[in-house]
């Protein structure tokens, strides 16, 4: 499902993602708050980055309205095989860790809310 987000339009790679993560985080922030938004981001950043050393991520306390500038900027410049593989592991990881803390049907239900059923019942077909 993410793969298939992510890279549905490459020549829109960074406003894509971007895209994601607002949606992610605007369900997110709403139970979890900021802190508790940020705190996964960060951590997921950080286990992402041992594989994409160039994910950046210099001010985990970032206003709404940039909170992801650092993402599109470690993105902008790479072509789109290595930014969307990036992408693409960065949002499993965040996902990963949710599911740890809040359990997948949870999660699948804030994903649903984020993203829409749409994507979540192509991914369920995919994996059929």
């Amino acid at each position: 499902m993410i793969r298939r987000a992510v890279t549905r339009r490459p020549e829109a790679i960074l406003d894509v993602t971007v895209n994601l993560w607002e949606r992610l985080a605007s369900e997110l922030i709403s139970i979890i708050g900021e802190g508790g938004f940020q705190s996964l981001y960060s951590r997921s950043m950080h286990l992402t980055s041992a594989t994409f050393p160039w994910l950046v991520l210099s001010h985990p306390w970032q206003r709404a309205d940039s909170r992801f500038a650092d993402l599109k900027i470690s993105l902008e410049g790479r072509d789109f095989p290595e930014a969307s593989e990036a992408s693409i592991t960065l949002l499993i990881t965040f996902i990963d860790i949710l599911a740890l803390l809040i359990g997948e049907h949870l999660t699948t239900s804030m994903l649903r809310l984020a993203w829409g059923d749409d994507a979540l019942d192509i991914a369920e077909k995919e994996l059929r």
